[in-house]
């Protein structure tokens, strides 16, 4: 597949990692926070590449985007984080073209996601296109991808019931805690973090637990305040974190820092304590698991947590699957067309040009010449010949890029690259 925005070499690919062959340490030392993506962004420009989309969850961090090679995606992955080429080739995927395509509907409409029918992820890829497009990393093709994405994500939502439910890695971390936790109404619950799991996180605590003394503690409180007036939560300062920790009979991590914010040494313990880690990369150190009396649950853990929502959701998969079938083959004639358009017009430019020729030579040679009749018959055997071109290009068995080759050196056009 070409990209008709830049050199006929390019290729679209999706590279990265995700929670189905990298674990929650390899996956943490590829997440990328804003100021990573933006870095990314800033050198794929420098480096020449013209449409690029970044998204890093705690699940996953990939790139969609044209390069002459998938190295180029993968070195600016690499360059702005601490993760290794080796490390990534141990983990990691490389999808082209049609590949590349697919996997980006199936995460988009929650069919790759960790919790099946979690449709957090196509926000995420909303954030990431915004990011490239204000830089003006977005072409014709990625915007038209994300929204046939979109699209199909909500058809997805409204026609099946694959996000039937509530069921999210957070509120996966809330059905965690009541079935583990006797009496969670009157506990000391804890939580670190105002992220985007830490919110929904929050919101689930405090809908299910019926618990309304939660304490949220956050590096900058006036995020934590904002997330507390709405649920009506207690807000301490960063600073009174390892006073709050020995209070907490359940403490709640969700953090966006990239390296561990809990160690054994801030848990000086004096009852069992419950630790979720919903930080990717981890935020709770492994040496906490040395302590007596605290169970430590990463979100990977959480994750794998199966119930009759989930199992009802997988009967959806069919009719998913359907409608991302529906939606590739519309974007893939979108794409076809697109890319075809130009040679057939320049056929067509072509063809007139050998008529208007053969029409003077006749002119010239025939007494009585009928001009308006003549016109009529090549402009209607012109319009046979670009429409079975055009047919044969729109045929899914055929080889656009190798039949666009073939046409333009059969009848010598060049056609303009936009």
């Amino acid at each position: 597949m070409d990209n008709n925005n830049t050199s006929r070499h390019q290729y679209f690919y999706a590279v990265g990692l995700s929670y189905r062959k990298a674990d929650a340490e390899t996956r943490g030392k590829f997440n990328l926070d804003a100021s990573a993506r933006a870095r990314v962004l800033a050198q794929a420009q420098q480096e020449g590449i013209t449409s690029l989309i970044v998204t890093s969850t705690c699940n996953r961090t990939e790139i969609y985007g044209f390069a002459q090679h998938p190295f180029q995606l993968i070195k600016l992955l690499v360059d702005n984080s601490r993760g290794t080429v080796e490390e990534f080739q141990s983990a990691a995927f490389v999808y082209k073209n049609n590949e590349a395509i697919n996997h980006v509907f199936r995460v988009g409409t929650g069919l790759d996601s960790q919790i099946l029918g979690d449709f957090e992820i196509i926000g995420q890829i909303k954030t990431g296109f915004n990011e490239s497009k204000e830089l003006g990393l977005v072409n014709n093709f990625t915007e038209k991808l994300v929204n046939s994405v979109i699209q199909a994500s909500k058809r997805i939502k409204n026609e099946t019931e694959l996000s039937s439910g509530a069921t999210s890695v957070s509120f996966a971390s809330v059905q965690y805690i009541m079935n583990n936790v006797t009496d969670i109404s009157n506990k000391n619950i804890l939580l670190f973090g105002t992220g985007k799991i830490g919110r929904n996180t929050c919101e689930n605590l405090v809908k299910h637990t019926k618990n309304d003394h939660i304490v949220l503690i956050n590096r900058t409180r006036e995020k934590a305040e904002k997330i507390a007036g709405k649920f009506n939560l207690n807000v301490k300062d960063y600073d009174l974190l390892p006073l709050e920790v020995p209070n907490a009979d359940v403490l709640v991590v969700a953090t966006g820092a990239q390296m561990p914010t809990i160690d054994k040494d801030i848990l000086q313990l004096t009852k069992p304590l419950l630790i979720l880690d919903l930080s990717v990369p981890k935020n709770v150190h492994d040496n906490v698991k040395a302590l007596p009396g605290v169970t430590v649950v990463h979100l990977d853990d959480l994750a794998k947590i199966t119930d009759s929502t989930l199992e009802n959701r997988k009967k959806h998969i069919p009719a998913a699957e359907a409608i991302i079938t529906e939606g590739m083959e519309e974007f893939t004639e979108w794409t076809n067309a697109r890319k075809f358009a130009p040679t057939i017009n320049a056929l067509k430019e072509k063809l007139n040009t050998i008529a208007d020729n053969e029409l003077n030579f006749q002119r010239k040679k025939i007494n009585n010449f009928d001009e308006e009749q003549a016109e009529i018959i090549s402009q209607r055997i012109i319009h046979k010949i670009t429409t079975h071109f055009a047919n044969h290009l729109k045929d899914r068995d055929t080889v656009v890029d190798d039949s666009i080759e073939w046409i333009e050196k059969v009848f010598r056009i060049e056609t303009p690259v936009k």
